[in-house]
């Protein structure tokens, strides 16, 4: 009530039970509250009206469930699971039991990643077919991964860029990594982001965008260069000089706070996502502005 956040909460018999409930029916409820039991999952799981509105399950699993004959998630809890394994794999017992509100997860256990990264994606609010508008987008999230490196104390020393092509687009995505210079810098990154992208863009429509900092050291290590002069080195320190005091009044004030004049570019998703908590509208008027 004081600051004006929205919670939506999904309760369930289990972790999968939970996040259906938050997805399909806390969103759309007054309070804001959804609960879903085992014995509800005739009634609330299989009435989904679109198997892409079930947990884990894209374009791509609905085309091929559909190969399968099945078409509904009804259908799916009551389809042969040998069947779904022969097809799919242990993904396709996996969907078998979801559907079925099974999920034997449990939440409790530590969770050990393989490797350390800091990676972000967006998918954009329509086609963009400029290039210089994808390639805003891109300084916009090499730059935000860069303001993370540098707050976690990290360097990355591999980079990985995703454009998923809009379903208009005769061309591919491109799908790109490059082992780098462990860096945090924003010019650094965001060079290097762009030239992998223009390495592997063939032209067409791009809807989705993703980038990747990983293999991950902690700052205080620097491998310094023997071929660079004293004169770049001290251009590197003034530039990380700089990059410092932009996140320190940002982080004291606000993000927005200080900003290049290309977000004020047709194209530019910084101050609509900086606007956002946790990828949703700061309230329900504000959503229905955007909307709208």
């Amino acid at each position: 009530d004081k600051l004006g956040l929205y919670v939506t909460v999904g309760m369930g018999d289990n972790p999968l039970l939970a996040k259906l409930a938050m997805d399909n029916y806390a969103k759309h409820n007054d309070n804001m509250r959804a609960l879903i039991r085992y014995e509800d999952v005739p009634n609330k799981l299989w009435t989904i009206p679109k198997m892409t509105d079930f947990w884990g399950i894209g374009k791509r699993t609905e085309k091929r469930l559909n190969k399968l004959g099945i078409t509904s998630i009804k259908e799916l809890a009551n389809a042969d699971p040998l069947l779904l394994k022969q097809n799919l794999g242990t993904i396709g017992l996996q969907h078998f039991f979801h559907a079925n509100g099974i999920d034997e997860s449990n939440v409790r256990e530590k969770y050990t990643p393989k490797s350390t990264s800091f990676s972000n994606s967006q998918i954009l609010p329509r086609d963009y077919h400029k290039q210089r508008e994808i390639e805003l987008v891109i300084k916009e999230m090499a730059e935000n991964l860069a303001i993370r490196l540098r707050k976690g104390g990290k360097l990355a020393s591999n980079l990985s860029l995703y454009a998923g092509a809009a379903s208009t687009s005769e061309y591919s995505s491109v799908k790109v990594s490059r082992n780098i210079e462990a860096t945090q810098n924003t010019k650094e990154l965001q060079d290097l982001a762009i030239s992998l992208f223009r390495e592997k863009y063939q032209g067409g429509a791009i809807r989705q965008i993703g980038i990747s900092g990983n293999q991950l050291s902690d700052s205080s290590v620097k491998q310094l260069s023997l071929f660079e002069s004293v004169e770049e080195n001290h251009s590197n320190e003034k530039q990380e000089s700089l990059q410092k005091a932009i996140d320190e009044i940002r982080e004291t004030f606000d993000f927005l706070s200080i900003q290049k004049a290309s977000s004020l570019s047709e194209g530019s998703r910084v101050i609509y996502r900086n606007k956002l908590i946790g990828g949703h509208a700061a309230s329900q008027d504000k959503e229905e502005k955007d909307v709208s």
